[in-house]
């Protein structure tokens, strides 16, 4: 079988990653942009099989890539900036766990849940200045996109003037239409932002979770290099927002479609399930990158060499009918709960989740208990998305916002 394309032209990339697994099955061969060959699993079991065998049969670390070291794939290939670096998505085993360890400071159940009142108090804000817009409004730029970059900036301290910046940077990598030389610019950038902030927060240490790594790192400094520190600020702040931001849009989106759908504002347990659902049918990350066999595997009957990467396709995982039945691909709340992969599972499952499960709640039930008649103002098909190999969902979103309750 020839390799697929992804994205292929026209589609968006969760459309291309369902057809590669209803057409040509659960584990494909793959052409990402640059012209280099990978494999994805896209079906429930075969993302399964790959996740729940993290750290024994598949790695992580692109030292176990040799593509990636003996110049098959070039220096200057885009994606580089989102598959190396010395942190949490790049590593295995013991290192994984500690600054894992130390990462999970920031999102323990206490301390998620003590952040409720300041992510409705922001939340409120947003729709305030949200309504003063007039009737039409771009949901992304003025709400979506807005809380969960304040939520996770405000957690590590950085500066609301800096904020945007970063979500600037992060399109820019995140985006597999960048340029090589745009791909760098942006990761230098960051890191050189995030080198700088990292000794500002030195100097002038306040009541956050960047001060408190700082505090770690200078009670044990064996625990946590300044390398490390530098790319956990740079994956936390990237990951803490992004997926968010089109998690909240593309769960708007589905519950404009159906608007028998939309619980009450204060049915906390039917919201619960609305962000489940979102979460399996909608999910904002399509694909994870990479693992790397440790050695030749079969997953599910097919063979891959030690060493090729692996795309691992949540959403074709979260969408398959061969878990959740022919209707697979509709949202659909008043579902049976079943178990999905929307954070992944597995010692990568993501720990951000109870963060993420938090804001979507507040913000979908209180923008629709604020506005309940909120509609799309365009065409489902007339929506324009992320062109992303990674995260998808709206790149803007005019909705009418109707009469206030």
């Amino acid at each position: 079988m020839e390799p697929l394309p992804i994205p292929a032209p026209g589609e968006r990339t969760s459309q291309t990653v369902r057809r590669f697994r209803d057409e040509g099955g659960p584990v494909v061969p793959i052409e990402l942009p640059g012209k280099v060959s990978a494999w994805m699993v896209c079906s429930y079991d075969s993302v399964s099989e790959v996740l729940l065998n993290d750290g024994t049969l598949y790695s992580k670390n692109s030292r176990n890539c040799p593509a990636l070291n003996d110049g098959t794939i070039p220096p200057d290939w885009p994606l580089r900036q989102l598959v190396e670096g010395d942190h949490l998505l790049t590593q295995d085993g013991d290192d994984h766990r500690r600054l894992r360890g130390l990462i999970n400071r920031a999102f323990t159940p206490a301390r998620v849940a003590a952040m409720a009142p300041r992510i409705q108090q922001i939340t409120d804000g947003l729709l305030d200045r949200l309504a003063a817009e007039g009737e039409v409004v771009d949901l992304v730029r003025h709400f979506s996109e807005p809380l969960p970059i304040a939520v996770i900036c405000e957690l590590f301290g950085v500066p609301e003037q800096e904020r945007y910046q970063l979500r600037e940077w992060t399109n820019v990598l995140l985006f597999h239409t960048a340029s090589p030389q745009e791909a760098a610019t942006a990761a230098g950038d960051m890191l050189a932002y995030l080198g700088a902030f990292i000794e500002r927060k030195r100097a002038e240490p306040g009541d956050d979770l960047t001060s408190g790594l700082i505090k770690v790192q200078e009670d044990d400094g064996d625990r946590l290099s300044d390398e490390e520190m530098l790319w956990i600020l740079w994956l936390v702040l990237i990951a803490g927002h992004e997926t968010t931001v089109h998690m909240l849009a593309n769960t708007v989106i589905a519950l404009c479609g159906d608007r028998a759908q939309l619980p009450g504002p204060k049915d906390q347990e039917a919201w619960e399930r609305v962000v489940e659902e979102a979460l399996r049918s909608r999910s904002s990350v399509i694909n994870v990158l990479f693992r790397y066999p440790l050695q030749d595997v079969r997953v599910l009957g097919t063979e891959i060499p030690a060493g090729v990467p692996i795309v691992v396709a949540l959403d074709g995982a979260g969408t398959d009918p061969a878990r959740y039945g022919p209707d697979a691909a509709r949202f659909d709340a008043s579902r049976e709960p079943d178990v999905h992969v929307g954070f992944g599972r597995g010692p990568h499952f993501c720990l951000g989740a109870p963060l993420a499960r938090l804001e979507m709640r507040i913000a979908l039930s209180s923008l629709f208990g604020r506005h309940p008649g909120l509609r799309l103002a365009i065409g489902m098909d007339d929506i324009d998305y992320t062109p992303s190999l990674i995260t998808e969902g709206p790149i803007r979103l005019p909705v009418v916002l109707g009469p206030r309750s």
